[in-house]
């Protein structure tokens, strides 16, 4: 549990920054805590806080992700994370800007945004696989 916690709080940080870059260098269309503003939620707080919570949502998704997807490690990590990746980061950008199920709204998704997304997931993925191969490992042992 400790691996798995440290792991997502990292996963959740560098998350965090990167959407502040891709937003800060205009990479993607919309802002990482607009949805607060969307759903009514903490409005009048500081910006610190807004981002803080969203780290905390981002870690216990992480977390989430690391206890569940530790059972697939058959599955090499390359091919879950860049589909998984993909699913998640095409998904979540349809449903924040709002696009419309046409070819042309594609050209709209941010490919860095997407690469990100991959490589954390990899990130975790691939600790996760370690995590559990070792205690595997030492159960037989």
């Amino acid at each position: 549990m400790k691996v798995a916690s440290i792991t997502s709080l990292v996963s959740a940080l560098v998350l965090a920054l990167c959407l502040k870059g891709l937003h800060y260098f205009h990479l993607i269309k919309w802002n990482p805590i607009g949805f607060y503003k969307k759903w009514e939620m903490f409005e009048g707080s500081s910006k610190l806080f807004q981002w803080s919570f969203l780290i905390l949502v981002l870690f216990i998704i992480g977390f989430l992700l690391f206890i569940t997807l530790r059972y697939v490690y058959i599955i090499p990590a390359v091919l879950t994370s860049f589909l998984l990746g993909l699913f998640l980061s095409i998904t979540l950008e349809w449903i924040v800007l709002d696009l419309p199920l046409q070819s042309s709204s594609f050209k709209k998704l941010s490919i860095p945004f997407m690469v990100i997304v991959i490589c954390l997931l990899r990130f975790l993925l691939e600790t996760a696989n370690f995590h559990q191969k070792e205690h595997t490992a030492q159960k037989g042992n």
